[in-house]
């Protein structure tokens, strides 16, 4: 399972909390990328496990965190 602040980004606004099954019905909804859906699919099957949030699946996962996300033009503009 690998997941990067984009990726995690689009379980957001998810109906938290939620079930593996539910989280993956959400993802296939609203058009997240395949890697998300895979993401999901690969969390324990543990009947009736609920997630409170992203932070349940990726504890890493920083909410709302600009500085998560990082382009060229920041780069250009430090110089």
């Amino acid at each position: 399972m690998f997941w990067t602040p984009e990726l995690a980004s689009y379980l957001e606004d998810a109906p938290w909390p939620a079930t593996k099954e539910e989280l993956i019905d959400y993802a296939n909804r609203t058009g997240a990328p395949l890697q998300v859906i895979e993401n999901l699919q690969e969390l324990d099957d543990t009947e009736e496990q609920t997630y409170e949030g992203i932070e349940d699946i990726w504890p890493e996962y920083e909410a709302g965190s600009d500085d998560l996300f990082f382009s060229d033009d920041d780069e250009m503009n430090e110089y």
